[in-house]
């Protein structure tokens, strides 16, 4: 067995022939020279700093492979062992902390998965025990645990409930601004103790609970309610430097085509404001997509661009073209692959545990219907879409801004039925002022839609889709061709989809706890 051992500024790999204390104390005074006389001296303690002896030296380094504390005279050294392979952390107190890592490649043959696919699984065992043990020996903390043997998930009362014990007995234990790396310990053990709640999405797993870089997280939220209620003032909050993923983010385009030359661009533009050949006028939207987006992130012009590129108004397909261009097939392709096989099932899974209304029940019937019903309000998948809406419902906007919108209140940013034979531009004339890209969808009944438009500064851009989940994509990825940003009450519903389903700015994109938990609910 090999263990790691550090004396005074030296730390080394010592390889034990059994794993006995006697052979522990030899291979540790060979390797670092400790005179024979000063092998009386050596004690050997735990993390609780309990004395360790011969008797249970053995029990203790295969039962809890953690670290032991090991004294001679004035000097220190550290030893950690494990049965498995490990990796380990230092906290501030230079405690080692070990990490167990599973190495084991039968075990990962059998699940088809390499460390390239999926992060590893990283345990903080001293984390784990703990969370375990606040859980075990407080009011109601069984039943949680109870609920993730039986479910492999918590639901959400269930869930703050897990919260507020964490919550309690962390500031209980370190007062009410415990240090950050207790918050992260806390953290790391929910997640090793309750691993299918841990969001692979994300850098260590478990920023949903604290996230040590922006401060955010279930844990923290509740240590401020906490400190709001019990200190007179709140702690000034450092300055942190924000995720700015998603659509107005700056990047570089998926395609490396040449760039055109000045006057290339200014014929392909002359072109476009009169020729109605498609082909003509894919190739020249394509020439001139540098220029378009160049304009796009330019405040000045931006307000312009469908007098300069009008086509957009009269050719589907284009914004289709754009997004392509900007991050290629694969992740175009994504939502309408992903959706009808993945997340749409899960979706309406996860909607069953919601608190039912007339609303939510209706979307859930239509959802899972199969018959075309004239008689429904929206087909399978636009109700399915509203569904996510309602797991991933509008944040409050603060007291400055009018109270907390409901989910069904929110799909009018989303959805507008128009009864086909109205005029489209009286609907646009009707806007009172610029809003965020969504669906107008034309048809005799909200279950039997002709045509799509996206609405976007008071202009109407046809949907090359007839059907409501194509009509969505196109919706989503307008806001990336234009570089509009989400509807307020809209951002953890558009988050989760770039992110979770597009995979788009994975870890750059700042979220919420909710979206990043409803990802690991639901790709576990």
């Amino acid at each position: 067995m090999l263990v790691r051992v550090r004396f005074g500024g030296e730390q080394k790999y010592v390889k034990l022939p059994e794993l006995t204390f006697e052979a522990f104390l030899k291979e540790v005074h060979s390797k670092f020279n400790i005179p024979e006389d000063r092998l009386p001296d050596i004690k050997v303690y735990d993390q609780s700093d309990t004395e360790i002896d011969a008797e249970v030296f053995e029990d203790i380094a295969k039962e809890s492979p953690g670290t032991f504390r090991v004294t001679l005279a004035n000097e220190e050294l550290e030893f950690t062992g494990a049965s498995q392979s490990s990796s380990s952390s230092v906290r501030s107190d230079d405690t080692i902390i070990l990490t167990v890592t599973s190495c084991d490649p039968d075990a990962e043959a059998a699940t088809g998965e390499s460390s390239q696919a999926k992060r590893p699984c990283r345990i903080n065992c001293e984390a784990k025990a703990l969370i375990e043990k606040i859980l075990a020996s407080k009011p109601g903390g069984e039943r949680i645990m109870q609920e993730y043997a039986k479910t492999k998930t918590l639901t959400d009362p269930t869930r703050r409930q897990m919260i507020n014990i964490l919550a309690a007995e962390m500031t209980e234990t370190h007062g009410t601004s415990p240090p950050k790396s207790v918050r992260v310990m806390y953290a790391q053990g929910i997640v090793g103790l309750f691993p299918y709640l841990e969001d692979p999405y994300s850098q260590h797993g478990y920023e949903h609970y604290y996230d040590p870089e922006s401060g955010s997280g279930y844990l923290a939220w509740r240590l401020k309610t906490i400190q709001r209620k019990t200190a007179e003032e709140r702690g000034a909050t450092g300055c942190k430097s924000p995720k700015i993923g998603g659509p107005g983010c700056g990047r570089q385009p998926f395609t490396s085509d040449e760039v055109p030359t000045d006057e290339d661009m200014e014929a392909a533009i002359a072109v476009l404001r009169y020729s109605a050949d498609e082909g003509t006028v894919r190739s020249k939207m394509k020439t001139t997509f540098s220029y378009r987006q160049a304009m796009i992130k330019d405040a000045n012009k931006s307000a312009d661009v469908f007098s300069v590129f009008p086509r957009f108004l009269d050719t589907p397909g284009l914004i289709e073209q754009d997004f392509r261009l900007l991050f290629g097939e694969v992740t175009s392709n994504k939502f309408l692959e992903r959706w009808p096989t993945t997340f749409k099932r899960k979706i309406m899974e996860e909607s069953h545990g919601l608190v039912a209304t007339s609303v939510l029940l209706d979307l859930l019937q239509n959802a899972e219907s199969a018959n075309e019903d004239e008689h429904v309000a929206w087909d399978s998948d636009m109700s399915a879409i509203m569904l996510l809406l309602h797991l991933l419902p509008p944040s409050a906007q603060g007291k400055k801004r009018p109270g907390k919108m409901s989910a069904s209140q929110a799909v009018d940013q989303l959805i507008r039925f128009q009864k086909v034979g109205t005029s489209v531009q009286q609907h646009l004339d009707t806007i009172k002022v610029s809003c965020q890209p969504y669906l107008l969808a034309l048809g005799p009944t909200k279950n039997n839609i002709h045509a799509y438009f996206i609405v976007i500064d008071k202009y109407a851009l046809p949907c090359k889709a007839t059907a409501s989940v194509g009509a969505f994509d196109e919706l989503f990825k307008a806001h990336f061709v234009f570089g509009t940003s989400y509807s307020s009450c809209l951002n953890n519903f558009f988050t989760f989809v770039q992110t979770t389903i597009y995979n788009i700015d994975m870890g750059e994109t700042k979220e919420t706890p909710r979206v990043a938990e409803l990802r690991a609910r639901m790709l576990h």
